[in-house]
């Protein structure tokens, strides 16, 4: 039987099949179709030449959330919300995109004349103080699908503390909705904080039926050719989920690519005895990176995808930056060279991919500096080469021409600019939440990281870089050995003395057993079901809190005082004495822990382990000018074999370029390990 891990990014579509029966894994990488993202996963399938019923599963991670709000192409939506609060989208917190800016453009995800008010109330402890009015409701509903919209939003005032008018409201929609897009916010997000629970709402409801159109387009034309089987996405969190899920939280796939990039370095960098990790994953139109403390994945409870739009669900903490293969390099009124966020992507892509691009993007840059070799074929595609003199005619009208550069220098500042651009994100993750990057070993993986892995060490002054072996397809192998995670939460919103423990254990032990329930619905073999439990807590009058782990879901009102202690002290160095202690919200995931994918390919060469031989050499500019460099052959590389820099190793679907007075060493997972010579 095999599994398959699929990876749609903005430039390519990744693939990885593993048979569970021998181990072997395959490999595919074709261009992604940005318009309908399921033809680009469908010509992945056929390359890898596997018939579609010997699959056993087929794990997903998907952008198209992610596009549709970044790109405003979402459905069309309508919010039914408590009277007096029919602007909160709108009003939002008091921020604004620039620091010293007084204007700021933002336009809510539902317009106002598609938000309605309804005469409903319920105090925050719960008690309903006016139930809904039932024609009411139809009347509003009525409205709304005059209007055209598709996706209705549920959203009260205090239904976080009882969602009884919640609930009852989609009981009257569902007698004149036509379709299942019904979203409440009390389901989404049972959180007080109303702005982001509304705000997470209507961003679920607005990618709602493109995600659950998408999967049942991709359900049916999978069926066809033969697969019968449930699909996993990839969730925010790091986790996988099921078709069925899917399409109700749709709003947890907003991260869904990034995640499994994540999740696959984390488990490699601990294969090779590594447990503080920065991943850096350079794709062609972006680059992910995220900081993983003590085997620890940082996580967050809340993005913003655009000005304005606060997404408030767990998901891991993953910075994206328009640092990618594809971005595109230019010059600013001021006369200074730029990289990003622009970016050509699949569609028309670099120019040296010949299908219409004219601007010159990082990619172009290191194919004219050598580190790219422009006769290995792209993905797939056995006649698909880059065609350098696109490239450099590019960077030469745009870039070299305007900066009085010749084309090797512009082509060198262009990467230069990436590279410091790339190494600040890098900072900002780290050393502004007090890490020392040096701490860390950075895992570059993606189509582009390896290329700019060595730049990063010495920039960060990193100790070492692991480069894996399936560099370009790791987020696809993340697909693979993902989890399936759920995540619950309940605002509770009171002081640790009035708490009423055995109360409070009840909640803990409904949101494992919701977490069950889903697991079974899914019905995802796994191999054993683990709990965390947390709290939000803060000093009561405090607005910030403190994420606290919990040892059990069971344990006593001074467990629970002095767990928060332990968390508050950790990060601030000091506690605040007997002042009361207050829960906000508490928290529990349910993981079930899936039967682990073997990290290592078979033995590709039994070559010689300390003296590999390069197939040829060319030409590379570097630091230092132009220098004839060894090109190797990655999977003619056996464990032990140590390369010195400058050197290029190529592989279907990257290329690791190796700086001067850099080390590069094969260890026991076939991973290359970058140091300083």
């Amino acid at each position: 039987m095999h599994i398959v891990g699929i990876d749609v990014g903005g430039t390519f579509t990744d693939l990885v099949l593993l048979d569970e029966t021998n181990g072997t894994v395959t490999t595919a990488k074709v261009p992604s179709t940005p318009a309908n993202q399921s033809q680009g996963l469908l010509s992945g399938l056929e390359a890898l030449g596997v018939p579609l019923e010997s699959l056993q599963i087929i794990v997903h991670g998907t952008t198209v959330a992610t596009n549709a709000v970044l790109e405003r192409r979402g459905a069309v939506c309508g919010l039914l919300t408590t009277a007096g609060f029919r602007d909160l989208l709108e009003l939002r917190r008091r921020d604004r995109p620039d620091t010293y800016g007084l204007k700021g453009q933002f336009e809510p995800l539902i317009p106002r004349d598609k938000r309605l008010d309804v005469a409903e109330r319920s105090d925050y402890q719960g008690r309903v103080l006016q139930p809904i009015n039932e024609q009411e409701i139809e009347a509003k509903a009525r409205e709304l699908l005059g209007k055209g919209v598709e996706a209705v939003v549920v959203s009260y005032l205090h239904a976080y503390a009882n969602p009884a008018n919640e609930q009852r409201t989609r009981e009257v929609l569902e007698r004149v909705w036509p379709n299942p897009y019904i979203v409440l916010g009390s389901e989404v997000l049972p959180e007080f904080r109303e702005f982001e629970r509304t705000s997470t709402a209507a961003a679920s409801a607005y990618v709602q039926p493109l995600i659950d159109r998408y999967l049942r387009a991709l359900a049916e034309q999978l069926q066809a050719k033969g697969y019968h089987r449930d699909i996993l996405l990839i969730q925010s969190n790091g986790g996988v989920m099921s078709l069925d899920v899917s399409r109700r939280f749709s709003v947890n796939t907003v991260l869904s690519g990034p995640a499994a990039g994540v999740i696959a370095a984390k488990a490699i960098a601990e294969r090779a005895g590594f447990r503080n990790v920065i991943t850096c994953d350079m794709g062609g139109t972006s680059l992910d990176i995220a900081l993983v403390a003590e085997g620890q994945p940082a996580t967050t409870s809340e993005i913003a995808l655009g000005y304005g739009i606060p997404i408030r669900v767990p998901m891991l903490d993953i910075t994206t930056i328009g640092a990618g293969g594809g971005s595109i390099a230019w010059i600013d009124r001021g006369g200074l060279l730029q990289v990003g966020p622009q970016s050509a992507g699949a569609d028309p892509g670099p120019a040296c991919y010949g299908l219409g691009g004219e601007l010159p993007t990082v990619t172009d840059a290191n194919l004219v500096l050598g580190r790219i070799n422009p006769d290995v074929p792209l993905g797939n595609d056995r006649n698909w080469h880059l065609d350098v003199a696109r490239a450099e005619q590019a960077i030469a009208t745009h870039i070299g021409s305007p900066l009085n550069l010749s084309t090797l220098e512009a082509a060198y500042a262009i990467v230069e600019v990436a590279n410091a651009k790339m190494a600040g994100s890098i900072r900002m993750i780290s050393v502004e939440r007090g890490h020392d990057p040096r701490d860390f070993v950075l895992v570059a993986f993606g189509g582009g990281g390896p290329l700019h892995a060595s730049a990063l060490q010495r920039e960060l002054g990193l100790d070492k870089v692991i480069v894996p072996y399936y560099p370009g397809l790791t987020s696809a192998l993340g697909c693979i050995m993902a989890d399936a995670r759920h995540d619950f939460l309940q605002t509770i919103n009171r002081r640790v003395e009035d708490l009423d423990m055995p109360e409070l254990h009840q909640m803990f032990q409904e949101q494992f057993e919701a977490g069950q329930q889903l697991l079974q619905e899914e019905g995802i073999r796994i191999e054993r079901v683990e709990a965390l439990f947390q709290a939000d807590m803060a000093y009561d009058g405090q607005i910030h809190e403190v994420r606290t782990p919990l040892p059990s879901g069971t344990l006593s009102r001074e467990e629970l005082a002095g767990a928060f202690e332990i968390s508050y002290h950790t990060q601030y160095g000091d506690t605040l004495g007997n002042r009361p202690i207050k829960v906000n919200t508490i928290r529990t995931t349910v993981i079930g822990i899936r039967p682990t994918p073997p990290l290592t390919p078979e033995t590709p060469s039994q070559a010689s382990a300390t003296e590999p031989a390069p197939q040829h050499k060319r030409s590379v500019y570097t630091r230092d000018g132009m220098v004839t460099c060894p090109i190797y052959r990655r999977e003619s590389l056996a464990i032990g074999a140590t390369i010195a820099g400058p050197a290029v190793i190529e592989q279907a679907d990257t290329t690791t370029f190796v700086e001067p007075q850099m080390t590069a060493v094969v260890d026991r997972d076939h991973n290359l390990i970058l140091s300083e010579s």
